[in-house]
């Protein structure tokens, strides 16, 4: 695994592109200047990696964001996600059209294929290696897969996703799908990694947060990365995106990861993704 240094650090996908393994999430932040400024600000203290999807409705903040910052659009790791109701081959081609329209870039670092929407993720992930033989996209993979998906995908695929996002944290770490995905050189990713919240009315971590001077939000990122996950937590407040980066001075123990681990309990905060309907 790539060392883990500071807020620039890597993880190396299989094809040899960097992805910075801690990123700024976008979800429910809102397409205005609430959006602008978390992403401005976020890139000028050293973050180099914004995620977010063409249902967050905010890809156009996310977009001027990027271009209003000081940061060159080369140096920044930038993701979407194609939407359930446009996939299939022909439509995620058009889909892509538009999230780089609203992005006002002209190329996606990483673009992923949201949900595994039944009989149409196929014809998605074809779509998907024809932009990147295209060199439109930098990296493909695909997000709330499964086992069984990314078998489906391998089946028909030329290409091995690159990465994989779930839900990840305390309540649902699926270790089994993360070694799977580490046997195919996928990158594994978290999403929602504080539970929408719930982390912190839970005390889980809170021993390990004294003992260490931090945050239980700030164990949480380090045990992601500890484990060889990217992590993208969600903010717009200043104050918070700057202590979510603040996790390069400390190092848990193994012991402590696999506390941190012993909590698995299947328990999702999102949609079962063998299970849903949109």
């Amino acid at each position: 695994m790539d060392k883990i240094s500071d807020i620039k650090g890597t993880f190396t996908l299989h094809n040899g592109i960097q992805m910075p393994y801690l990123g700024l999430g976008t979800y429910q932040s809102d397409n205005d200047q609430e959006v602008i400024d978390a992403v401005k600000y976020a890139l000028e203290i050293g973050y180099r990696h914004i995620d977010t999807a063409s249902v967050y409705g905010n890809e156009k903040g996310v977009g001027k964001g990027i271009n209003e910052s000081s940061v060159a659009r080369e140096a920044i790791f930038l993701v979407s996600k194609v939407w359930n109701d446009d996939q299939g081959y022909e439509s995620t081609l058009k889909a892509f059209e538009a999230s780089l329209k609203r992005l006002n870039t002209d190329y996606l670092d990483l673009y992923l294929i949201h949900w595994p929407v039944p009989g149409k993720y196929k014809g998605t992930w074809r779509a998907l290696e024809k932009l990147y033989h295209e060199k439109r996209i930098r990296a493909i993979g695909v997000s709330n897969f499964m086992r069984h998906h990314l078998e489906d995908v391998l089946e028909v695929a030329k290409i091995v996703p690159m990465v994989n996002q779930m839900e990840f944290h305390p309540y649902v770490v699926q270790q089994g799908l993360i070694d799977f995905c580490e046997s195919k050189n996928i990158q594994y990713e978290a999403w929602s990694p504080f539970m929408q919240g719930k982390l912190f009315t839970l005390d889980i971590c809170d021993e390990l947060a004294r003992n260490y001077g931090k945050t239980p939000a700030q164990i949480i990122l380090r045990w992601n990365l500890q484990k060889g996950i990217v992590t993208i937590p969600k903010s717009t407040k200043a104050d918070r995106i700057n202590s979510n980066a603040d996790i390069f001075d400390f190092e848990l123990s193994n012991k402590e990861v696999a506390y941190l681990d012993s909590f698995d309990r299947g328990e999702r905060i999102g949609p079962d993704p063998n299970n849903f309907e949109f």
